[in-house]
């Protein structure tokens, strides 16, 4: 009874809250709603009928509650929807059956009930390169131009929500352009900031001293029994100190002649339930709770990717042509999205993604639905939770009901070369994440690619049967790729392989200057 009361209060605090109006420069717009994670949730709930939502598994194994690790109790419904058989019924027999009929309905399914739908309203995407940096990678001794981008979402609709989304270009200057770019969800920065030169060094520290003395005159005296000490020092690297271990996957890269671009999801859209009146959901929505079938955040990363991907296209040292997404666990689930809907997008490196990427949904084996209708309901559409509902208007419903399944989501992506990606449970990429779920979409996926003249694996397509290679060994001879390494919840072991794997699907050999 007082869930229930409080769930009633949320509701009408939420009414009042929506109602508010909020001027500027004369003109009238409504308050943002500055919902918490529960109420955006509670919001969605009731606008779908759903009275209670059943609880997601613990991960940890020790626990009551702890997820399904039993291999015999992974499949309560074993037969996926059939990426080849349309709606009505009929057998998807040529590409042209399936890029008008089959493909836009599981492209419309997906929208409605998962993912969520991109506005039509949309606005435009403002790119300034606001820092370009001339710098040196250590490691190869490879010369690179480094941009910090800026990407402006225009909000003159509706000001109170700024979106501005960052990303880092970085570009090798050895290798005759343009190259491919592997655009990555992740923090931006400067690989190698540019270092002042020493005649440069003796400026600033001048400066700052008559600065500081200015500011303190005490600290005159000190610099007086210190005359040769400089506030401002410069980092110093030994460019011939011998290196030890792999090279990091960024410099990989730029050693093969790639550039890379890292976008931050962030500045996108949050990545919390708190945030989906805010950041470009928000701003769409004119700061108000999102419909059933509005984006959740994973969309919403992909549209930012596919916006960079914009600017990426004007850029003379960037083959647009041969630009490839890639992400690890969540950011992985959103690599996969992007190649699904983003048709430009050229291949994609999908680390460790789980549910809500290429784990089968219908699974019961770790992650579950309810994990995601549950603390990760934003990343998904709000119809989504209809999924995880014990007792609602229409009843309960579970990953059974769902009308696709993530064998069609690899299927979107095809013919366009993907390359999936895990590491081994003992070393942190987690049974949670059911590896064996994924394989099993990634075998299911391959009839898509063979009906357009792609490869898939190599292996049959009985994802019953068919069964994961031994850790280390790949499948990398077709358009559709799988290598689980030995390490943890990372894709960098797999870079090397996926590196030389996407140079011979997109037909790109390195040329020196």
């Amino acid at each position: 009874m007082k869930k229930f009361f409080l769930f009633s209060i949320a509701i009408i605090l939420s009414k009042f809250l929506i109602a508010q109006d909020t001027t500027i420069n004369g003109i009238s717009y409504p308050k943002p709603v500055n919902f918490t994670a529960q109420q955006n949730q509670e919001n969605m709930m009731k606008q779908l009928g759903i009275t209670s939502l059943r609880p997601g598994p613990s991960g940890n194994e020790l626990a009551p509650n702890h997820a399904n690790y039993d291999t015999t109790k992974a499949d309560p419904c074993p037969k996926l929807p059939e990426i080849l058989t349309t709606k009505n019924g009929k057998k998807v027999t040529t590409p042209e059956m399936w890029w008008k009929v089959r493909r836009p309905e599981i492209v419309e399914d997906y929208e409605r009930e998962v993912y969520g739908r991109i506005p039509k309203n949309i606005p435009e995407v403002k790119w300034t390169v606001k820092v370009t940096d001339r710098e040196f990678i250590r490691r190869g001794f490879i010369p690179v131009i480094a941009k910090e981008i800026v990407g402006h979402v225009d909000n003159s609709a509706y000001p109170l929500i700024n979106v501005d989304i960052k990303m880092m270009l970085v570009i090798p200057m050895n290798v005759k352009g343009p190259v491919p770019v592997l655009m990555m969800f992740g923090q931006p920065s400067f690989p190698s900031p540019a270092q002042p030169s020493n005649d440069d060094m003796e400026i600033l520290n001048a400066t700052f001293k008559e600065m500081m003395i200015k500011a303190n005159p005490e600290v005159k005296k000190i610099f007086d029994k210190y005359p040769a000490y400089s506030p401002i020092t410069k980092t110093t690297i030994n460019f011939f100190a011998p290196q030890t271990g792999e090279a990091s996957p960024t410099e990989q890269l730029l050693a093969a002649g790639w550039g890379y671009c890292t976008i931050d999801p962030n500045s996108i859209q949050a990545d919390n339930g708190d945030g989906l009146t805010k950041g470009i959901i928000g701003l769409i929505n004119k700061g108000q709770p999102r419909k059933p079938d509005d984006w959740g955040a994973l969309r919403a990363w992909s549209w930012g990717a596919a916006r960079a991907l914009d600017y990426l296209e004007t850029d003379s040292l960037v083959d647009a042509k041969k630009v490839g997404i890639e992400g690890v666990s969540r950011y992985g689930k959103a690599a996969l999205v992007t190649l699904a809907f983003e048709p430009r997008f050229a291949t994609a490196l999908v680390g460790s993604p789980g549910k809500g990427g290429a784990t089968l949904l219908r699974r019961n084996f770790g992650e579950a639905v309810e994990s995601l209708t549950g603390g990760e309901f934003y990343w998904m559409a709000g119809n989504f939770l209809k999924y995880g509902a014990e007792k609602s208007k229409f009843g309960k419903m579970t990953g059974c009901d769902l009308p696709v399944d993530s064998h069609e989501l690899i299927a979107l992506c095809a013919p366009r070369p993907m390359f999936l990606s895990y590491g081994i449970p003992a070393k942190g990429d987690a049974n949670w994440l059911d590896h064996r779920g994924s394989f099993k979409a990634i075998v299911a996926a391959g009839v898509a690619y063979k009906l357009l003249g792609a490869k898939d694996l190599g292996v049959g397509n009985d994802y019953m049967q068919e069964y994961m290679p031994p850790v280390n060994v790949g499948l990398l001879d077709g358009q559709l790729a799988w290598r689980q390494h030995d390490g943890g919840h990372t894709d960098a072991p797999n870079f090397k392989y996926f590196i030389s794997w996407a140079n011979k699907n997109l037909n790109y050999e390195k040329k020196s200057r």
